[in-house]
């Protein structure tokens, strides 16, 4: 069977799920999902005219001329806090104490400082030692957001800064997908538990915590780990089990075509229907995505840096198609620092070190590093991925490729989602 390109084949394997419905949650639950809805502001930020500081309202016109020598005195008839609301409206020659956040007194229209004036001895008058102009000091309802106003699209995280707008807007719930349920699989007859005694031939299992740990980072909800030796009956009750209580079941292991990998046999038995299987990638050449009954399945490689480059590139944009979204990694273009030769008619993922970025402003280089499927200390701490297209082979020192970035990914909602 010829291998699918990896742009189509990514593709292709969006079809294995679709948006969660959406679910109305306590702000705290919504924290790290994705709005299913737009925002529209309720009411005015802020709500109502109001002091930015600790000090008097005034009138500005009577600070007129205010200086040391010769203050502006007013007679004092209120004072207002945060919460509560003025007894009266200032008369000419009146002030108010006011703090920070309280509601503006009637007939005032600034604020002085309380370090720019004192009271009296007697505590009936303020004596202000400044001339300030109308506004100053002040909050004025709905200067930051209107009533109506948009303020987040279908799609937007709910990360801190959203849920405490949220909040402020006096909103108790957030209308969010929910996150993905996962199960993860590890395969293979060669795995021992870490913690345990484990033979020179023998593999320390990371798989299970790798992806489970990498799916927890793309939203989802782990809720089973488990492993299976290389056998189809044992494989057979393992999936037959835990698919159908997740939305995404991801296994690692068995992904090829050796005696002993049975994973796809196993899932085809079972009545999958297979959406990618083989993408002309490296590392993650076995990859397969497939649909059993109502739940998505991802099939990664067994080595790890196969099966990260195959997670990154197949189950992460899955789990997030789940939360209703479609992640665009930022890319740039940089140039490679040492050359390297590929198997022509495969998109090559090489993990990028570090961007050395250049006084001239020219294209940054990308420092890479050894890559190997079964090397799992090239990814730590990695910047993103250099893209060797699958029409080359041999790339010269100095020559440009895409990078793909690691961080501060945009997300789009799915459309009609």
């Amino acid at each position: 069977m010829p291998l699918t390109p990896l742009p189509a084949a990514r593709l292709a394997a969006l079809d294995a799920i679709v948006p969660a419905a959406p679910a109305r949650l306590p702000l705290m639950e919504a924290h790290g999902r994705f709005l299913a809805a737009g925002i529209v502001a309720s009411r005015a930020l802020p709500g109502c005219d109001n002091s930015a500081m600790d000090g008097w309202a005034v009138r500005a016109e009577e600070t007129r001329g205010a200086n040391r020598d010769r203050p502006a005195r007013l007679r004092i008839v209120d004072t207002v806090y945060a919460g509560h609301l003025p007894r009266r409206a200032l008369q000419p020659g009146e002030a108010a104490r006011v703090f920070t956040g309280a509601p503006l007194s009637p007939g005032a229209d600034a604020v002085v400082r309380q370090e720019a004036a004192r009271p009296t001895d007697d505590g009936t008058h303020v004596d202000l030692f400044v001339s300030v102009d109308p506004g100053h000091d002040l909050r004025r309802a709905g200067e930051e957001v209107m009533p109506g106003t948009p303020l987040f699209p279908a799609g937007q995280r709910v990360d801190a800064t959203v849920l405490g707008v949220l909040a402020s807007l006096g909103e108790a719930t957030a209308l969010v997908r929910p996150a993905p349920r996962v199960a993860v699989i590890a395969t293979g007859d060669e795995l021992v538990p870490p913690g345990q005694p484990a033979a020179p031939h023998q593999v320390f299992e990371s798989n299970r915590l790798l992806v489970a740990a990498l799916a927890r980072e793309a939203g989802a909800d782990i809720t089973q780990l488990a492993r299976s030796r290389d056998d189809e009956a044992e494989l057979h009750a393992r999936l037959e089990q835990l698919a159908p209580q997740v939305d995404v079941l991801i296994t690692t292991g068995g992904a090829s075509v050796g005696d002993k990998d049975c994973v796809k046999r196993v899932l085809t038995r079972m009545g999958a229907r297979f959406l990618v299987d083989g993408v002309a990638l490296k590392p993650g050449k076995p990859v397969a995505v497939a649909r059993l009954g109502s739940t998505a399945v991802v099939v990664l490689p067994g080595n790890p840096g196969a099966a990260t480059v195959a997670f990154d590139q197949f189950a992460r944009p899955l789990l997030f198609k789940h939360q209703g979204v479609i992640e665009q990694r930022r890319v740039t273009r940089a140039r490679l620092s040492e050359p390297r030769h590929k198997q022509a008619g495969l998109t090559y993922l090489v993990t990028v070190a570090a961007l050395e970025t250049r006084e001239d402003g020219a294209e940054p280089w990308a420092r890479l590093r050894p890559q190997g499927a079964g090397q799992i200390l090239q990814n730590v701490a990695a910047r993103g991925w250099a893209v060797l297209p699958a029409g080359r082979a041999d790339f010269a020192q100095g020559d440009s490729v895409d990078v793909q970035h690691f961080d501060s990914p945009d997300f789009h909602a799915v459309e009609a989602a």
